[in-house]
């Protein structure tokens, strides 16, 4: 078993600053190479306060204002502009930087880029979901519309 500290929110895992144990393999193979964690030292143990005071600062201040906006995010469809061929299928795909820069668009608001969970990956045009976490209890599905330019 590995000992790590999380630097960004994993789904299932916890949150940044929290330090988990996982199996060697899930470690070594996706958690260290993408970035989501550190391997667990004293020395990486004084990173823990950083790490959750600047995750403070990215969360919503109050439960109220995460509610509201996830209310805005569900109400209205978010339309998203990409490069596509004649058949529709995306030069590329979307990724979740590009969904919080046509929500911020669209006036509801800015989130984090790291907020933003894709079910599939979206390589066509057409109708889609994201989900988006806002805070520890409040996750809001945004209604993707993703349109040829």
């Amino acid at each position: 078993m590995a000992k790590l500290i999380l630097t960004h929110e994993v789904t299932g895992l916890g949150a940044a600053g929290d330090v988990i144990e996982v199996k060697d393999g899930y470690a070594r193979n996706f958690l260290l190479p993408r970035g989501f964690a550190l391997t667990w030292t004293k020395g990486g143990e004084k990173q823990v306060e950083s790490i959750k005071a600047a995750r403070a600062a990215r969360e919503h201040a109050s439960l109220e204002d995460a509610q509201k906006q996830a209310a805005a995010l569900s109400a209205k469809p978010v339309t998203l502009t990409v490069k596509a061929g004649e058949s529709g299928r995306l030069f590329g795909t979307v990724k979740p930087a590009d969904v919080a820069a046509a929500v911020e668009a669209a006036g509801l608001g800015t989130i984090d880029k790291r907020k933003v969970e894709l079910p599939t990956h979206i390589k066509s045009v057409g109708s889609f979901q994201a989900n988006v976490r806002l805070h520890d209890d409040v996750a809001a599905v945004i209604d993707l519309n993703v349109v040829a330019s």
